[in-house]
């Protein structure tokens, strides 16, 4: 082996728990050792199972049962304190659970009329400033912003204007929330659109379509002054966009990268280095990812307006962990390289990256 190849990261699988049901999303519980897994059980309710990393296994702490099938999960809208877990489930519900006491919703809407597909928070857990908001994407082709502070109505409901055909939202994002004011929401729908949301001009600021299914969006950070955008679609492809320039008509510079045939079902950046990400395939395969910056980011066309400079993506590593698409993925925000994935062969899996600070 040579010695550059000793520096490359190395995915580890550290631990695996087989499941009885199918799992569809799985998060780290921030500032512990603790994760969820969220999905269905065959007699068709939600299951909502809560472990803990002891050494080289996973301890089942609690299981709750659920009326609807749970699909995913954030944590994202809720501060450390509290931790909420803010859940969408296949009856179009909105659900906001105590973990200590998690019998009964601690906020709960009708949020949509079909299954919601995606969710993500914003404005707790440090990230972001602004209100403790959720995002909602769903089948029935709506992508809702939701205060738990206000009961039954959305702040934003973002919906095919009149004679437009209605599209699968797949996947929902926050990014921008760097001040109080600024803050947008990334949409991905089943025809390959993806749509960017200001919620600060309540408009449509971007769209653009990338010929395939998008089923996953994620900025790098939503934190911060909008800066990438990953986007990874049905055909094993995915996008970078750079989202520091806006042309007027080209709209933002991007590069995209064939990995595999099958879906790319997920992409989670690194929370310790946002230049750093993970897909999950539909081959049971991780591909760990990093973003190079090119010399410079932006130029002027020939008409004078800015425009943005694509970089170039590099793989570090891959694994192949299961014959099942892996359909979820998270990092823990605290230990930098833990993960978590979830497949389709019901079975959680947590992972080490090692060597992370080398590359």
């Amino acid at each position: 082996m040579s010695a550059a190849g000793l520096e490359r990261p190395q995915l580890v699988a550290h631990v695996q728990q087989a499941l009885t049901y199918t799992l569809f999303d799985c998060k780290w519980v921030p500032r512990s050792a603790r994760l969820l897994c969220l999905g269905s059980a065959a007699r068709g309710t939600g299951l909502l199972q809560l472990y803990e990393l002891r050494g080289g296994r996973l301890a089942l702490l609690r299981e709750i049962e659920k009326a609807k099938p749970l699909k995913c999960g954030t944590f994202g809208a809720t501060s450390l304190q509290q931790r909420y877990l803010a859940t969408g489930d296949f009856g179009g519900n909105l659900n906001i659970w105590n973990l200590e006491a998690p019998e009964i919703p601690v906020y709960s809407v009708k949020g949509h009329k079909e299954i919601i597909n995606s969710i993500d928070g914003v404005g707790g857990l440090g990230i972001g400033e602004g209100a403790p908001e959720i995002v909602t994407g769903s089948r029935d082709g709506t992508v809702k912003v939701w205060d738990p502070r206000q009961k039954d109505t959305p702040v934003a409901n973002m919906e095919p204007v009149q004679g437009e055909s209605k599209r699968d939202c797949w996947t929902v994002a926050f990014g921008n929330a760097y001040n109080q004011e600024e803050r947008v929401v990334c949409a991905g729908y089943d025809n390959g659109d993806i749509k960017l949301f200001d919620l600060k001009t309540m408009s449509l600021r971007w769209e653009t379509n990338i010929k395939n299914g998008v089923c996953s969006v994620e900025f790098d950070r939503k934190d911060i002054n909008m800066n990438k955008l990953v986007a990874t679609s049905l055909e094993g492809k995915f996008h970078v966009f750079d989202m520091r320039t806006q042309h007027p008509t080209k709209g933002f510079a991007s590069v995209s990268e064939k990995v595999q045939k099958s879906t790319i079902w997920q992409v989670r950046h690194l929370p310790q280095n946002r230049d750093i990400f993970m897909t999950s395939g539909g081959a049971g395969s991780l591909h760990l990812w990093k973003y190079e910056y090119p010399s410079q980011r932006s130029k002027k066309d020939s008409e004078g307006a800015e425009m943005g400079v694509a970089g170039s993506v590099s793989l570090l590593q891959n694994v192949t962990l299961s014959t099942q698409p892996i359909s979820s993925l998270d990092w823990s925000p605290d230990k930098k390289g833990l993960c978590v994935c979830g497949a389709f062969d019901q079975t959680v899996r947590v992972l080490i990256v090692t060597k992370l600070n080398k590359v």
